[in-house]
């Protein structure tokens, strides 16, 4: 809620009035009620005690002296207790203005000094009421931030990513092995990471390891580890990753391009739990859950002989697929306004933003390196962007001059205006969560004229 926000804009709000006066707390209800607001009015101790127990309140405009001195001040202290989000105005005589002073001390909004000036209280009550609305609002934003990036940081909304993330949660507290595939640059090591995170085994070690590039011998090394003596360079004992990993999860990425000689290997640890260093006789038993990822086909490759068919169904206890960046289009938007706003803080740019012609650019292209890729093309974006907004001209060149888009985008070539403005404020919305400060802003308009077109437009 912005503080320029006129009293039609605040939603409707549960107000309590606490005056001994009846007809005092009538004026004021009734000034309240005009702004759209439900009013409730009590008018001693007890009554107010008994509203603010049983009833849910968003704001309290209390008396600070009633029958009793510290009326007022006991009213504060239970809302305070069972009304966390709302706020109290304290309404007071001119002679009780240090101790309505020490009433916002103890947790008041503002005081108000009789005879009441109309305006003034609608003037303090809307603003306290922005600050209920704003607090309740950012505590939903942060909900729904947790709801898409909850899962150990991973971004994404989409159906995809909400099934993928499903099954991850359900994975992660079992001890079976998991084999993640998808294409590189879909964030393998990430999903493996938040299995473990998620995992019995969180307070012990997550180890990676490439096997990609990696020749049998320095693989087993690797894994396995050496005794003094092994080989030339063998100065010193040294555990292998399976020992390092020991009660954690070790992660094999690229396990497909593992060579077929070291499989058996592998795989005889991961039946016996006993590893063996090289140049050892003696073994040591580890309790490591495997995670794996691949990029390739596996079982094309168990069909052509170039992996093995029991280390396969040893290390697939299971599978989790992750989806291409093409396949969630509806996370680019996310993943772009996330990474802009990591980068530009790096770079001390603050308040930049993404253009939409640039945005349409982003969501176009096909993105055959993935998240990686894009990562990439927001961290030059930001470094070389000279304007407040990213546009196209930031963009690296395949993606700003619209090579490589992915061609079963939706055309808006025949779109009007008014359907082409509608569909950009629904992007705007799903980027910002519903914060529409926000969508106002990455939209160029004001708030009010956002306000208009949802009504104009039928959008909520």
């Amino acid at each position: 809620m912005s503080s320029d926000a006129t009293p039609a804009e605040l939603p409707t709000a549960q107000v309590l009035i606490v005056d001994d006066e009846p007809d005092h707390a009538e004026v004021m209800a009734e000034v309240l009620r005009r702004m759209g607001h439900v009013c409730t009015s009590v008018h001693d101790l007890p009554g107010a005690l008994d509203e603010l127990k049983h009833g849910q309140f968003d704001l309290i405009v209390t008396d600070l002296k009633m029958q009793g001195e510290t009326d007022g001040m006991e009213v504060l202290a239970a809302a305070r207790q069972s009304q966390q989000a709302a706020e109290t105005i304290m309404v007071t005589a001119h002679g009780d203005i240090p101790t309505a002073k020490q009433a916002i001390k103890g947790g008041a909004y503002e005081f108000i000094e009789k005879p009441i000036d109309l305006d003034v209280l609608r003037t303090l009550c809307t603003r306290a009421l922005e600050t209920v609305f704003l607090r309740a609002q950012n505590t939903e934003l942060r909900s729904r931030v947790d709801e898409q990036f909850g899962f150990e940081g991973i971004i994404g909304q989409s159906p995809a990513m909400r099934e993928v993330i499903a099954k991850l949660k359900q994975v992660a507290p079992a001890n079976i092995p998991v084999l993640i595939t998808g294409e590189s640059g879909t964030g393998k090591e990430l999903f493996a990471q938040a299995i473990h995170n998620n995992s019995p085994r969180a307070k012990k070690r997550f180890v990676p390891l490439n096997c990609a590039g990696l020749t049998e011998n320095l693989l087993e090394d690797e894994l396995f580890g050496h005794v003094r003596g092994a080989f030339t360079d063998a100065a010193k004992d040294r555990e292998g990753r399976f020992e390092y990993a020991n009660g954690g999860t070790l992660f094999l990425d690229e396990i497909g391009d593992m060579p077929l000689s070291m499989q058996p290997k592998l795989l005889r640890v991961l039946e016996s739990g006993e590893v063996i260093r090289v140049g050892a006789n003696e073994s040591k038993h580890v309790d490591v859950r495997l995670v794996s990822a691949t990029n390739h086909d596996l079982e094309t490759l168990v069909k052509e002989g170039k992996f093995r068919g029991d280390l396969f169904f040893r290390i697939r206890g299971m599978e989790i697929r992750l989806p291409a960046l093409r396949e969630r289009r509806d996370d680019i938007p996310l993943l772009v306004q996330h990474y802009v706003a990591k980068f530009a803080e790096q770079m001390n740019k603050p308040g930049l933003s993404v253009a939409e012609d640039a945005m349409t650019a982003l969501m176009q292209f096909a993105w055959p390196g993935n998240v990686r890729q894009l990562i990439n093309a927001v961290q030059n974006a930001v470094i070389v962007c000279d304007s407040e907004k990213i546009e196209p001209r930031h963009l690296p060149p395949e993606i700003g001059a619209g090579e490589g888009a992915d061609p079963g985008n939706v055309d808006t070539t025949g779109l009007s205006l008014d359907q082409l403005e509608k569909q950009a404020i629904r992007n705007a919305l799903q980027v910002t969560a519903g914060n529409r400060e926000k969508a106002a802003k990455m939209l160029g308009i004001g708030e009010r004229t956002l306000y208009r077109k949802l009504n104009e437009y039928g959008l909520k």
